[in-house]
């Protein structure tokens, strides 16, 4: 490691989203290095990130919006450049982006001088209809001094689509946070939310569609003719954007099939919950079906595997890249039938127990440390051209 730095790391969020725990947990991995980071993310409810972090964080006041996306991402921006406004609340050796809200706020400040540049983490590419977002989208990515990812898959879409280079970090998985073994409140979890013998299927993320929920839903209640017993448990879903027209899609799919929805039902929505929960949740279930149609990377898979849970995953980049046939169950995301295939096969107890050993090794071979040593060069290069604008 070279000089001690401090870095600023900004979120787009308090709420357990990928990119906010990346940034969390960057934040304390640096710190572990030596260097001062302090995440930062707006926070219009005032309590604060998800869960209690081991490096210094900074909630951004923030005003409550009830208008569209548009709005939101315009006030979420504007929060930031309050925030940072003036050269004392700029002091820092780098200024590093995980999102687009907070990638356009730093692209502002580099333009009136108060930042020298920014770094920007890419955790996946979207493309929006609306040309505002979209302008928002593309400037973050531009405007970036250097740019990383967490994946090859965006990575090489980077060069492709935007001609420009990214490095990739990665990403990590606590495993002292996340493991097999019992602990004291899983019991009472699965009694708060009517958990029976299983099976216990997994998703992660909420109704959403990029999380293919619809397709889950389809190949779960095929399974239900099997294996009657079995249960969805779908946890999280807290996000900045409006996906309330997928989720009464969702919704219409579990009427259509017979499924009904709530706590000891055959699907258990428990929104948003508390992180210090989300071990648990890994434990009591079966395996985690996550047959995403797009990731940045899919953190929550390394977090099952960590926990001893075998895992049902997408057969496509991001995935096929630091997971392989041995390690958990392929599909083909768009096709129903062969996911409800893969329910079957991820329930055989033979398969469980060698995914289970083999998730337990790709956790462990992802450390957040180790990602964190990848941004080094990255702030030294930005911390460079600091000294050199305060030198001129």
């Amino acid at each position: 490691m070279g000089e001690p730095l401090r870095i600023a790391i900004l979120a787009h969020s308090t709420n357990p989203r990928g990119g906010v725990v990346h940034a969390l947990a960057l934040g304390e991995a640096l710190v572990a290095l030596g260097h001062e980071a302090v995440v930062h993310a707006p926070d219009p409810s005032g309590s604060g990130f998800f869960r209690r972090a081991a490096c210094p964080v900074t909630s951004v006041a923030a005003r409550p919006v009830s208008g569209s996306t548009v709005e939101l991402v315009r006030i979420r921006i504007e929060d930031y450049l309050r925030h940072f406004a003036s050269p004392a609340a700029c002091d820092y050796d780098v200024f590093h982006a995980q999102d687009a809200i907070s990638g356009n706020a730093l692209a502002t400040l580099a333009r009136r001088r108060l930042i020298p540049g920014f770094v920007r983490t890419v955790h996946h590419v979207d493309l929006f209809s609306d040309p505002q977002l979209a302008y928002w989208h593309d400037r973050a990515i531009f405007d970036a001094t250097a740019l990383l990812c967490v994946s090859s898959l965006w990575q090489g879409a980077l060069t492709r689509d935007y001609g420009l280079d990214a490095l990739n970090v990665g990403n990590g998985v606590d495993t002292g946070a996340f493991g097999p073994a019992p602990g004291e409140g899983d019991a009472a979890l699965r009694a708060h939310w009517g958990l029976g013998d299983g099976p216990v299927l997994l998703s992660v993320g909420g109704f959403e569609e990029r999380k293919n929920t619809l397709a889950i839903i389809e190949a779960f209640a095929r399974l239900r003719g099997e294996r009657p017993d079995a249960q969805l448990l779908v946890v999280g879903g807290a996000s900045l954007l409006d996906h309330s027209g997928y989720q009464a899609r969702c919704r219409a799919a579990l009427d259509r099939n017979g499924l009904t929805l709530g706590p000891g039902r055959a699907v258990v929505e428990t929104g948003p919950v508390p992180q210090a929960a989300m071990p648990a949740f890994y434990r009591l279930a079966d395996a985690l079906v996550f047959p995403s149609l797009r990731e940045g990377f899919g953190l929550c898979v390394l977090e099952a595997m960590a926990s001893g849970t075998p895992t049902l995953v997408s057969d496509r980049p991001p995935f096929t890249e630091y997971l392989t046939t041995g390690d958990t169950v392929f599909v083909d995301p768009e096709d129903e039938g062969a996911i409800l295939e893969g329910l079957r096969a991820i329930l055989e107890p033979s398969l469980r127990g060698r995914l289970a050993r083999a998730g337990i090794a790709v956790a462990e071979a992802h450390s957040w440390r180790a990602c964190a040593e990848k941004h080094e060069s990255a702030y030294a290069a930005l911390a460079a051209r600091k000294q050199e604008m305060s030198d001129a």
